[in-house]
Protein backbone atom coordinates (compact mmCIF):
# COMPACT_ATOMS: atom_id res chain seq x y z
CA UNK A 1 0.00 0.00 0.00
CA UNK A 2 2.93 2.50 0.75
CA UNK A 3 4.26 2.01 -2.94
CA UNK A 4 1.06 2.61 -4.07
CA UNK A 5 0.73 5.91 -2.38
CA UNK A 6 4.38 6.70 -3.41
CA UNK A 7 3.47 5.73 -7.18
CA UNK A 8 0.62 8.09 -6.99
CA UNK A 9 2.32 10.55 -5.42
CA UNK A 10 5.37 10.64 -8.43
CA UNK A 11 2.64 10.46 -10.87
CA UNK A 12 0.72 13.54 -9.35
CA UNK A 13 3.99 15.43 -9.30
CA UNK A 14 4.80 15.00 -12.36
CA UNK A 15 1.57 15.94 -13.99
CA UNK A 16 1.71 19.37 -11.74
CA UNK A 17 4.99 19.67 -13.14
CA UNK A 18 4.19 19.00 -17.04
CA UNK A 19 1.42 21.61 -16.55
CA UNK A 20 3.57 24.19 -15.11
CA UNK A 21 6.78 24.27 -17.32
CA UNK A 22 4.23 23.06 -20.38
CA UNK A 23 6.42 20.99 -23.89
CA UNK A 24 9.62 22.26 -23.09
CA UNK A 25 10.33 20.65 -26.69
CA UNK A 26 11.36 23.01 -29.26
CA UNK A 27 11.81 21.36 -33.20
CA UNK A 28 15.00 22.42 -34.61
CA UNK A 29 15.92 23.23 -37.55
CA UNK A 30 16.27 21.14 -40.67
CA UNK A 31 17.42 19.95 -44.20
CA UNK A 32 19.52 22.79 -43.44
CA UNK A 33 21.01 24.13 -46.92
CA UNK A 34 22.95 26.97 -48.82
CA UNK A 35 21.85 28.45 -51.95
CA UNK A 36 23.28 30.78 -53.91
CA UNK A 37 23.94 32.26 -57.37
CA UNK A 38 25.78 35.26 -58.40
CA UNK A 39 26.84 35.84 -55.18
CA UNK A 40 23.29 36.02 -53.54
CA UNK A 41 23.54 33.76 -51.02
CA UNK A 42 20.60 32.28 -48.83
CA UNK A 43 20.57 30.22 -46.22
CA UNK A 44 17.04 27.83 -45.90
CA UNK A 45 16.48 25.12 -43.92
CA UNK A 46 12.84 23.27 -42.96
CA UNK A 47 10.93 23.29 -39.56
CA UNK A 48 7.76 21.38 -38.44
CA UNK A 49 4.78 23.35 -38.26
CA UNK A 50 5.38 25.41 -34.93
CA UNK A 51 5.12 28.88 -33.24
CA UNK A 52 8.82 28.95 -32.51
CA UNK A 53 11.04 31.67 -34.22
CA UNK A 54 15.08 30.50 -35.19
CA UNK A 55 17.95 32.89 -34.86
CA UNK A 56 21.05 32.53 -37.36
CA UNK A 57 24.39 33.37 -36.41
CA UNK A 58 27.64 32.88 -38.58
CA UNK A 59 31.41 32.50 -38.31
CA UNK A 60 34.44 32.04 -40.21
CA UNK A 61 35.58 28.44 -39.91
CA UNK A 62 38.22 27.85 -37.25
CA UNK A 63 37.14 31.34 -35.53
CA UNK A 64 35.37 30.99 -32.02
CA UNK A 65 33.41 34.37 -33.15
CA UNK A 66 29.95 33.96 -33.76
CA UNK A 67 27.97 36.97 -35.07
CA UNK A 68 24.10 37.46 -35.09
CA UNK A 69 22.61 38.74 -38.11
CA UNK A 70 20.24 41.13 -37.17
CA UNK A 71 17.43 40.14 -39.67
CA UNK A 72 17.84 36.99 -38.99
CA UNK A 73 17.11 37.10 -35.28
CA UNK A 74 13.95 35.58 -33.80
CA UNK A 75 12.34 35.35 -37.23
CA UNK A 76 9.46 33.03 -38.00
CA UNK A 77 10.94 32.74 -41.64
CA UNK A 78 12.64 29.18 -43.08
CA UNK A 79 15.73 31.08 -45.01
CA UNK A 80 18.41 33.67 -44.39
CA UNK A 81 19.75 36.20 -46.90
CA UNK A 82 23.37 36.57 -45.48
CA UNK A 83 24.59 38.13 -49.13
CA UNK A 84 25.94 41.16 -46.78
CA UNK A 85 27.51 39.77 -44.37
CA UNK A 86 28.99 36.84 -46.65
CA UNK A 87 29.65 38.92 -49.74
CA UNK A 88 32.00 36.91 -52.51
CA UNK A 89 34.49 36.32 -49.62
CA UNK A 90 37.09 33.17 -50.12
CA UNK A 91 36.49 32.27 -47.02
CA UNK A 92 35.20 29.37 -45.32
CA UNK A 93 31.88 30.18 -43.55
CA UNK A 94 30.18 28.13 -41.10
CA UNK A 95 26.40 29.29 -39.85
CA UNK A 96 24.26 27.84 -36.61
CA UNK A 97 20.34 28.23 -36.71
CA UNK A 98 19.11 28.40 -33.36
CA UNK A 99 15.80 26.93 -32.25
CA UNK A 100 13.59 30.05 -29.99
CA UNK A 101 11.25 29.77 -27.53
CA UNK A 102 9.62 32.97 -25.63
CA UNK A 103 8.01 30.49 -23.14
CA UNK A 104 10.80 28.38 -21.80
CA UNK A 105 12.98 31.97 -22.03
CA UNK A 106 11.13 33.70 -19.79
CA UNK A 107 10.50 30.46 -17.85
CA UNK A 108 14.36 29.01 -17.61
CA UNK A 109 16.05 32.38 -19.14
CA UNK A 110 19.00 32.68 -21.37
CA UNK A 111 20.85 29.45 -19.88
CA UNK A 112 17.99 27.10 -21.46
CA UNK A 113 20.06 24.90 -23.74
CA UNK A 114 17.97 25.61 -26.78
CA UNK A 115 18.68 23.41 -30.20
CA UNK A 116 20.87 24.57 -33.01
CA UNK A 117 21.20 23.00 -36.17
CA UNK A 118 24.95 23.80 -37.86
CA UNK A 119 25.07 24.30 -41.52
CA UNK A 120 27.86 23.01 -44.07
CA UNK A 121 30.76 25.23 -44.40
CA UNK A 122 30.41 27.56 -47.41
CA UNK A 123 32.24 29.23 -49.13
CA UNK A 124 30.85 32.08 -51.43
CA UNK A 125 33.66 33.27 -53.51
CA UNK A 126 34.29 29.22 -54.72
CA UNK A 127 30.52 27.57 -54.45
CA UNK A 128 27.85 30.65 -55.71
CA UNK A 129 26.33 29.40 -58.78
CA UNK A 130 27.15 31.90 -61.63
CA UNK A 131 23.67 32.54 -64.53
CA UNK A 132 23.80 32.35 -68.07
CA UNK A 133 25.58 34.61 -69.92
CA UNK A 134 24.35 37.27 -72.56
CA UNK A 135 26.27 37.20 -75.95
CA UNK A 136 25.90 39.28 -79.28
CA UNK A 137 27.54 38.35 -82.33
CA UNK A 138 29.46 40.34 -84.51
CA UNK A 139 30.65 39.07 -88.19
CA UNK A 140 34.31 39.71 -89.47
CA UNK A 141 34.66 37.86 -92.49
CA UNK A 142 32.26 34.69 -93.82
CA UNK A 143 34.82 32.57 -91.93
CA UNK A 144 34.88 34.75 -88.74
CA UNK A 145 32.79 35.88 -86.10
CA UNK A 146 33.38 37.50 -82.79
CA UNK A 147 31.40 36.77 -79.36
CA UNK A 148 30.99 40.10 -77.41
CA UNK A 149 29.77 38.85 -73.93
CA UNK A 150 28.25 40.73 -71.34
CA UNK A 151 28.26 40.05 -67.42
CA UNK A 152 25.52 38.89 -64.96
CA UNK A 153 24.76 41.85 -62.15
CA UNK A 154 25.84 40.59 -58.66
CA UNK A 155 23.80 41.87 -55.37
CA UNK A 156 27.06 43.35 -54.01
CA UNK A 157 27.78 46.83 -54.20
CA UNK A 158 31.40 48.60 -53.72
CA UNK A 159 32.06 52.50 -53.61
CA UNK A 160 28.32 53.24 -54.79
CA UNK A 161 28.39 50.63 -57.74
CA UNK A 162 26.58 47.13 -58.16
CA UNK A 163 29.63 44.49 -59.09
CA UNK A 164 29.31 42.38 -62.16
CA UNK A 165 30.45 38.84 -61.86
CA UNK A 166 33.38 40.06 -63.68
CA UNK A 167 34.49 42.44 -61.16
CA UNK A 168 34.66 40.26 -58.13
CA UNK A 169 36.20 37.19 -60.26
CA UNK A 170 38.39 39.29 -62.12
CA UNK A 171 41.15 37.23 -63.70
CA UNK A 172 39.45 33.80 -62.52
CA UNK A 173 36.72 34.33 -64.89
CA UNK A 174 36.73 32.26 -68.27
CA UNK A 175 34.66 31.52 -71.38
CA UNK A 176 33.72 28.66 -72.50
CA UNK A 177 31.85 28.48 -75.92
CA UNK A 178 30.20 25.54 -77.49
CA UNK A 179 28.90 25.88 -81.39
CA UNK A 180 28.18 23.54 -83.99
CA UNK A 181 27.53 23.51 -87.64
CA UNK A 182 23.87 22.83 -88.92
CA UNK A 183 23.78 19.08 -89.79
CA UNK A 184 26.73 18.26 -87.93
CA UNK A 185 26.24 16.22 -85.17
CA UNK A 186 29.74 16.90 -83.65
CA UNK A 187 29.90 20.01 -81.63
CA UNK A 188 33.55 22.29 -80.84
CA UNK A 189 34.51 23.85 -77.55
CA UNK A 190 37.18 26.15 -76.60
CA UNK A 191 38.04 28.48 -73.58
CA UNK A 192 38.84 32.21 -73.93
CA UNK A 193 40.11 34.88 -71.90
CA UNK A 194 38.39 37.46 -73.19
CA UNK A 195 34.71 38.67 -72.88
CA UNK A 196 35.49 39.63 -76.75
CA UNK A 197 36.29 36.08 -78.28
CA UNK A 198 36.97 35.18 -81.68
CA UNK A 199 35.99 31.97 -83.51
CA UNK A 200 37.35 31.53 -86.90
CA UNK A 201 37.81 28.64 -89.71
CA UNK A 202 33.94 28.51 -89.91
CA UNK A 203 32.72 27.54 -93.39
CA UNK A 204 31.54 30.23 -95.63
CA UNK A 205 27.98 30.28 -96.10
CA UNK A 206 27.22 27.10 -93.45
CA UNK A 207 25.14 27.73 -90.74
CA UNK A 208 26.25 27.82 -86.93
CA UNK A 209 25.08 27.83 -83.50
CA UNK A 210 26.81 29.28 -80.41
CA UNK A 211 26.46 28.85 -77.09
CA UNK A 212 28.78 30.75 -74.14
CA UNK A 213 28.89 30.03 -70.44
CA UNK A 214 31.14 31.37 -67.76
CA UNK A 215 34.23 29.28 -66.06
CA UNK A 216 36.11 29.10 -63.66
CA UNK A 217 39.06 26.71 -63.99
CA UNK A 218 40.10 27.75 -60.20
CA UNK A 219 37.33 26.66 -58.68
CA UNK A 220 36.02 22.65 -57.51
CA UNK A 221 35.04 21.08 -60.57
CA UNK A 222 31.68 20.75 -59.31
CA UNK A 223 31.01 24.92 -59.75
CA UNK A 224 33.46 25.38 -62.56
CA UNK A 225 30.54 25.89 -64.55
CA UNK A 226 28.04 28.76 -64.63
CA UNK A 227 24.49 27.78 -66.96
CA UNK A 228 24.98 27.90 -70.63
CA UNK A 229 23.66 30.82 -72.12
CA UNK A 230 20.52 30.86 -75.03
CA UNK A 231 21.24 29.22 -77.83
CA UNK A 232 22.33 31.81 -81.13
CA UNK A 233 22.59 30.94 -84.62
CA UNK A 234 23.90 32.93 -87.57
CA UNK A 235 23.44 31.88 -91.50
CA UNK A 236 25.17 33.88 -93.63
CA UNK A 237 25.15 37.67 -92.52
CA UNK A 238 21.67 36.53 -90.68
CA UNK A 239 21.66 35.95 -87.09
CA UNK A 240 18.75 34.93 -84.97
CA UNK A 241 18.03 33.16 -81.12
CA UNK A 242 15.24 30.72 -81.65
CA UNK A 243 17.16 27.77 -80.67
CA UNK A 244 19.19 24.65 -82.35
CA UNK A 245 15.82 23.71 -83.79
CA UNK A 246 15.21 26.42 -86.22
CA UNK A 247 18.95 26.70 -87.00
CA UNK A 248 18.78 23.73 -88.58
CA UNK A 249 15.16 23.84 -89.58
CA UNK A 250 16.28 26.97 -91.78
CA UNK A 251 18.96 25.40 -93.06
CA UNK A 252 17.33 22.31 -94.20
CA UNK A 253 14.33 24.23 -95.61
CA UNK A 254 17.08 26.36 -97.88
CA UNK A 255 18.72 23.50 -99.12
CA UNK A 256 15.17 21.72 -100.70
Amino acid sequence: MACIKTLLCVGACMTAWSMTTGDTSVPKAQNVHWTSLDFQTILKWTVEESEHTYTVMYSEKNHDNWMDVDHCSRTSETECDLTRELEASDKNYEADIRADSEHLLDEFGSDYDFPHTYAPMFNPYKESNISALEFSLTDVDEGTVILNITHPLTSISEGGKQQTIKDILKNDLKYKISYYKSGSTGKKKKIVDSSSAEVSGLDAGQSYCFMVAAFIPSRPKATQQGAWSTLQCRQGDTHFTQGAYTCRHKTEAQKR
